[in-house]
């Protein structure tokens, strides 16, 4: 064939292949094997915004997805390069499953259009008659909205898994809390018939203290008048035997002894009643899991005395109370959290003596308690999490994860918060904030029989 002809037969097979390709409604644009755009077709200039006159003769076929210029994948096949090798393509091509040779991508161009556009892009080679490669062609396929759809189909997918832990999360709490209510109500009531059954025998105690105190000291009395008569016996060898006695019994010592052992005895069975009537009003059975207005400051002391054992031997406890007005609330409850942060202050403290520093006070229609300590502190990665169900930071077996996360829920339900500050290694001290007064709801409006304002 001779060269005219061949020029023929590629020129109308180029006019052919426009025709063809401008016809084609997917945006599509052909290179030669010197990268030289060759045809740039309708839809091309549609979703690119360059026009088949601005490109078709150049090797700028990158600037209508980049700023500076970068190959595209028909550069890559042109070039015989493998796109893995290319930083630019590596996470992104995969090869093509439909044509041998050719490649596809999906990127976002930033530059197209007034927003960017997500791109679909397939290169595939263009051989000749002799098989030989003759340039490369690539389509692209605007998927923005497709892209646009998954991303809030993922948001949603997201938000909604979110919102399905919180809601597990506060479901556990929830389910937590009312264990936790039914266990403090059962020892509540088991605490209190203790209390009830111990407070009797004590008060025949302290009542037979009171009547022994006084046959002692009539006791006493007589034995002084036995003694000044001792003198004046007429048998000498009797009033020898008696003053023996005495010596024997060494009555001396039991007279000075004996107002001792009945001043500890009397302060102990004191102690006692302490005990009883601080576990009494820890329990507070008598409230029934009912609002009433109550004194943080009393709460805490009842609290502190129950867990003394846990303490006693690990901090010294220092009071800074000020003045509060009586809140509306659940004690048993507040109680509670208030045994939680007093325990978790202790195991918070190391080998050596630390200090508990218990503080309440008011800010206008606020009253707040907080329990501070000189422990080991919170790492600030955990500080977040702290409230979360089941964890914590203690010994596998040392801990549920439940005190704080029930206290928290606690706080919530009387409108209220919880905060803390911590720094590894000098402590940490959680502060609640109560309202003075609940704020009116469904299950709660206001009454004429509301505590009075003081």
């Amino acid at each position: 064939m001779s060269s005219f002809h061949h020029e023929r037969t590629v020129e109308h097979a180029t006019v052919a292949l426009s025709e063809l390709l401008d016809g084609h409604p997917v945006a599509t644009f052909v290179i030669d094997n010197a990268h030289v755009i060759t045809h740039w077709n309708k839809a091309c200039e549609h979703l690119l915004g360059w026009s088949t006159q601005e490109m078709v003769g150049t090797r700028h076929h990158w600037r209508a997805f980049y700023t500076r210029p970068r190959p595209l994948l028909a550069d890559l096949i042109v070039d015989a390069v493998d796109p893995a090798s290319d930083r630019n393509f590596r996470d992104k091509y995969r090869p093509s499953t439909l044509i041998d040779g050719a490649y596809e991508e999906e990127d976002f161009f930033p530059n197209i259009g007034a927003a960017g556009h997500w791109l679909q892009l397939t290169a595939a080679p263009l051989r000749g008659h002799d098989g030989r490669l003759a340039g490369a062609i690539q389509s692209l396929r605007d998927v923005t909205e497709r892209r646009v759809a998954e991303n809030a189909l993922r948001q949603a997918h997201d938000k909604l898994e979110h919102t399905v832990r919180q809601r597990t999360a506060q479901l556990t709490r929830t389910q937590q809390q009312l264990v936790q209510s039914d266990k403090l109500a059962s020892i509540g009531q088991l605490a209190a018939g203790v209390a009830h059954e111990i407070n009797n025998p004590i008060g025949y105690i302290f009542s037979n203290f009171g009547t022994l105190q006084g046959y002692l000291d009539s006791l006493f009395t007589m034995l002084d008048a036995y003694r000044a008569a001792e003198a004046a016996l007429a048998d000498p060898a009797l009033a020898q035997r008696l003053q023996a006695l005495r010596q024997q019994v060494e009555l001396d010592f039991l007279r000075e002894d004996i107002p001792t052992l009945m001043q500890e005895s009397r302060e102990g069975i004191v102690r006692v009643r302490h005990i009883v009537q601080d576990l009494k009003d820890f329990s507070r059975v008598d409230s029934a899991q009912e609002w009433v207005w109550a004194d943080l400051r009393q709460g805490l002391d009842s609290t502190l005395n129950i867990v003394a054992n846990e303490i006693r031997y690990t901090a010294e406890v220092v009071r800074e109370y000020g003045e509060i007005p009586d809140i509306e609330c659940l004690p048993l409850q507040l109680n509670q959290v208030a045994m939680n942060l007093l325990v978790n202050a202790a195991h918070a403290i190391g080998p050596a003596r630390g200090r508990i520093t218990l503080r309440t006070g008011c800010d206008g229609e606020q009253v707040w308690f907080s329990v501070g300590d000189n422990g080991c502190g919170i790492a600030p990665q955990d500080l977040g999490r702290i409230f979360d169900p089941f964890f914590t930071t203690k010994e596998v077996g040392k801990g549920t994860g439940l005190g704080l996360s029930l206290s928290y829920g606690i706080v919530q339900k009387h409108q209220g918060r919880i905060e803390v500050e911590s720094a590894l290694g000098q402590g940490s001290t959680f502060r609640v904030t109560l309202p003075r007064r609940r704020a009116a709801t469904e299950e709660r409006k206001p009454s004429d029989n509301d505590h009075p304002v003081r």
